[in-house]
């Protein structure tokens, strides 16, 4: 063979190579923008409700929703970033639930609120759901990007009837609390889960898990401080009356510092290591610390 055709040859693999690495590149994004806000808010709408939208059409649209990528787009082999997404999304599918079982009804005995049901079920879905998964079914379905979408464009409708007087959004004490309360046992979840995988591989420079348990953990504390933050403006009233405006801002610090730890790469080494750190021993400090102090402003909202 002539040497000009082996040279050919050899680019074959180095063309997969560079599509994988040069899209990665391109589509990677981790972010975790601390000032990010619902822009344009109506007067009569929810602050909240309207970062929630707006962090799923961040995600799933601006940035891409990339957990579902198939093997031939040049995402499928990133980690980080859908497992952040992912962490977002969780945060978003417990206030939506939320919502829909407490704050958009009237002391929970009237009809659920049908754009609550309707967001509430979309971001219940999975979120690495292709067009096609063979394990589900044979045919087409719609894909997790499809499913939030939907969910969005319900809270969207809900936050306009909400506006024009035509939605519930009972903004009393006993109501945050319970909010708060889900979110708090979420991150007791999340402490767990950091906990377990410190215990099973801590000290393990090989570990491939952690950055995908850090990333998540940070994607669902990124969530849940966005909406505790647009929370305490709907709340306002409550938190001044309870005098939780000083606590509330101290708890916001905690979430916001979680949020925003950004190691160059994440490392599981030992908690008691001097020259290796231990990212999650690190996140799971911040973790409980945000989490206590949630559990500080509960306590206050029963008395």
């Amino acid at each position: 063979m002539p040497k000009g055709r082996w040279r050919w040859w050899l680019l074959i693999p180095v063309v997969p190579l560079l599509y994988y690495t040069i899209g990665m590149l391109v589509v990677h994004t981790i972010d975790d923008n601390v000032e990010f806000r619902p822009q344009n808010v109506p007067p009569g709408e929810s602050r909240a409700v309207a970062a929630a939208a707006a962090l799923v059409t961040r995600e799933v649209d601006q940035h891409r929703w990339v957990a579902s990528d198939p093997f031939f787009l040049p995402a499928w082999p990133l980690d980080n970033m859908p497992n952040f997404q992912m962490g977002i999304m969780a945060s978003v599918a417990r206030f939506t639930t939320e919502l829909k079982d407490q704050l958009g009804r009237t002391r929970g005995s009237s009809q659920i609120d049908r754009d609550l049901q309707e967001a509430a079920g979309q971001f219940q879905f999975r979120g690495d759901r292709w067009v096609w998964d063979p394990q589900i079914s044979i045919w087409p379905s719609a894909t997790s990007a499809q499913q939030y979408r939907a969910g969005y464009r319900a809270l969207i409708a809900y936050n306009k009837r909400l506006g024009a007087g035509q939605a519930t959004y009972d903004r009393r004490a006993d109501n945050l609390q319970s909010l708060l309360e889900r979110f708090a046992n979420d991150l007791g979840s999340e402490s767990a889960r950091i906990d377990q995988h410190i215990l099973e591989r801590g000290g393990d420079l090989f570990d491939m898990r952690c950055d995908d348990i850090f990333y998540s953990v940070k994607g669902r504390l990124y969530g849940t401080f966005i909406l505790l933050r647009e929370l305490g403006e709907d709340f306002k009233q409550v938190i001044a009356d309870r005098q939780l405006t000083t606590a509330w801002a101290q708890m916001l610090d905690s979430f916001r510092t979680a949020a925003y730890l950004q190691p160059p790469v994440v490392i599981n080494g030992r908690p008691d290591s001097t020259l290796l750190p231990s990212h999650l021993a690190s996140q799971g400090f911040y973790v409980m610390r945000a989490r206590t102090q949630l559990r500080e402003i509960v306590d206050i909202l029963q008395k």
